[in-house]
């Protein structure tokens, strides 16, 4: 066949050289950008994988930042935190020499204070300056903040961890369900004569604080008796009553504190003249109620077992549950950690010992440092803690006569200061107030450490874990294969070359038609 309209040969010849060269064009651009995939037509379901591969890399990238610089946040606030523990110690050992006033004149007393001055205005001044950036902190500006605080229920609290959950606020709910008790063993003064002693005897008298022997006479008024175990309250943990404050209803030896860490012990360890069943004590069997009402009924009490022989007891720990949740308890405090809420409570007497009472609450509403822990922004990714204030008006909160007493009442002129402490003859109250502040600040530097620790460094770890095998999932899809891509380079350009010879004799077919034409 000889036609010359068209060349079909050549039609065919320019198709696959526009094949080829599409090609060639294509194995240039993905050796030239290094990716497979340039635009969507490449590869449409590749594509979207990769993009949405991609996005969660780019929110691991920046969770990797936040934990990083969370870090940094925290390791900063421990350094401030270290100085203020530094300042705290140096105070407790110049409270300590200052109580030396048989060695101790005055004059060096007073230079102890003023140590104790700058050392407290110290710790307020880095309370106020540190600071991480702009973030101020230890300020109490990541603490939590709190309303409907009850002052007759609720001493003090303190928030560690609150989670909203997308909320505006978090209730709070304590409902006591077991009394917090004081460690006490009952003396029946209804003998004949009735409230005195009725022989001379030795008591050791045992409690938290140590063991003191004290001498009593034969014929005493019990009021004596409860005066000279009250003149040692400080070195024994121990204090002494009258029941119903009548001497005929005999008396009550109670440990200063609650909880199962208070005890009174109370033994006769001589006295001649008369038999040992004269000094019988008793304490209230396991359960039963200590009742309010007067008189102190003894017959009754002891007839129905609810008044038991003993010389020693051991106070309760108050029992209550936080948002249903059991609590633990220690003493007057209660304490709970879990992920949605970790906060350390100290109840009043009063709510910590009527199971009773109506449950009382309150609200976090805000507050607290908030961490976003992983690619995503929710409360599943996000973790929060709070910082308190390290001022001295707000360190060593402790209850003492009934008051809430903190460090900055260690100052001069102040109720603990060192001369109203030797005024008194008590720097028990000074160590106390310290111990809670020591105490505080190693229990935050702890915290906050154990969080650095097992939160921050885990998650930034498994992120780190998570952006390599994304990253390489992401170059298996998007990368070019820089092999494969040049053997098929060369294989276009051969082609390439071989369809151009090949239209150029496709198009020369149509010139032998000229030969026919002689």
């Amino acid at each position: 066949m000889a036609r010359i309209n068209t060349n079909v040969p050549s039609v065919i010849a320019q198709e696959n050289l526009k094949r080829t060269q599409s090609e060639l064009g294509l194995r240039l651009e993905r050796l030239s950008t290094g990716l497979k995939i340039n635009r969507g037509k490449d590869d449409p379901a590749g594509l979207i994988v990769s993009e949405r591969i991609r996005s969660n890399i780019n929110g691991l990238e920046a969770s990797i930042k936040n934990s990083e610089r969370a870090g940094s946040m925290l390791s900063t606030t421990e350094s401030a935190l270290a100085e203020v523990n530094d300042l705290l110690n140096s105070i407790r050992s110049l409270v300590v020499e200052a109580a030396n006033t048989g060695a101790n004149s005055a004059t060096e007393r007073e230079a102890n204070q003023l140590q104790i001055d700058s050392a407290i205005e110290s710790i307020t001044r880095i309370s106020n300056t540190a600071s991480f950036g702009s973030l101020k902190l230890l300020n109490g500006s990541l603490d939590y903040t709190l309303s409907g605080l009850s002052g007759s229920a609720i001493t003090t609290a303190a928030v560690r961890n609150a989670s909203f959950l997308n909320a505006a606020s978090l209730k709070v709910e304590v409902d006591v369900v077991a009394s917090a008790q004081v460690g006490a063993l009952y003396y029946n003064g209804s003998t004949t004569p009735p409230g005195v002693t009725l022989s001379s005897m030795t008591l050791e008298v045992a409690g938290p604080r140590g063991v003191q022997v004290l001498t009593i006479a034969s014929g005493q008024p019990l009021a004596k008796v409860v005066e000279a175990v009250n003149n040692l309250t400080s070195l024994t943990g121990i204090q002494a009553s009258l029941i119903n404050n009548t001497a005929a209803s005999g008396m009550v030896f109670q440990s200063s504190e609650f909880g199962s860490d208070a005890f009174v012990s109370v033994k006769r360890i001589g006295g001649p003249g008369q038999p040992d069943n004269s000094w019988n004590l008793y304490k209230f069997a396991d359960n039963a109620p200590v009742p309010s009402a007067t008189p102190f009924a003894w017959s009754a009490l002891i007839s129905s077992n609810t008044l038991v022989s003993a010389e020693r007891d051991d106070g309760k720990d108050v029992l209550a549950l936080v948002n249903g949740n059991l609590a633990t308890g220690r003493g007057l405090n209660l304490s709970i950690n879990s992920p949605s809420l970790g906060l350390d409570i100290l109840l009043s007497r009063d709510h910590a010992t009527r199971p009773s009472a109506t449950p009382t609450e309150f609200y976090i509403t805000g507050g607290g440092a908030l961490f976003q822990l992983g690619p995503d922004v929710s409360a599943a990714q996000q973790a929060t803690t709070g910082i308190p204030s390290m001022a001295a008006s707000r360190l060593g909160a402790t209850l003492l006569s009934g008051e809430v007493q903190y460090l900055s009442s260690l100052k001069t002129g102040q109720r603990n200061s060192i001369a109203e402490s030797v005024r008194r003859g008590n720097f028990a109250d000074s160590t106390d107030i310290l111990n809670k502040a020591i105490e505080e600040v190693t229990g935050l530097r702890g915290r906050l450490g154990a969080f650095e620790r097992n939160v921050l460094e885990t998650n930034r770890r498994s992120l780190q874990s998570q952006f390599e095998n994304l990253t390489a999932s992401d170059s298996a899809i998007r990368d070019a294969d820089f092999a494969f891509e040049t053997s098929r380079l060369t294989r276009a350009q051969i082609l390439s070359s071989a369809g151009t010879s090949t239209l150029t004799l496709a198009n020369q077919q149509a010139q032998q038609v000229l030969q026919l034409l002689g």
